[in-house]
């Protein structure tokens, strides 16, 4: 490869992993333990509240979240049975959402939320 053909490539990957925005992040989890709709609810609601998200119930199965940090703004939805939950991209303001693309600082706010819903759970479960 000549060298001008290196830097290019080397420039390419260089500018990739500054990208600022990514994929919309959404996630869709199976709920192994065995709770009630009401514990599976109180989970959410306190990884939310604990990720200082306000988290607001709507209808059974149902909550939204809204995050703002700065000047930036993220809507969720929650969405959850017995056996599974879902948490979706609703609306954003400031995050540079566009064509499935959003900041990549809201995929890791649903990453790290995501991840306290499990912990929850599963204490939960441990906790029966």
């Amino acid at each position: 490869m000549e060298k001008s053909s290196l830097y290019a490539v080397v420039c390419v990957f260089a500018l990739t992993g500054c990208a600022r925005t990514v994929p919309v992040l959404n996630v869709s989890e199976s709920i192994t333990a065995h709770l009630s709709a009401d514990e599976i609810k109180n989970a959410i609601l306190r990884a939310g509240t604990e990720r200082k998200w306000a988290m607001t119930p709507i209808a059974p199965g149902v909550i939204n979240g809204h995050r703002s940090q700065r000047e930036h703004t993220a809507d969720i939805r929650i969405t959850y049975s017995l056996t599974d939950y879902a948490i979706t991209y609703v609306n954003s303001q400031n995050l540079k959402a566009g064509n499935g693309q959003i900041h990549r600082n809201y995929n890791r706010w649903i990453q790290n939320l995501d991840h306290d819903i499990q912990l929850k759970l599963s204490s939960q479960q441990v906790n029966k």
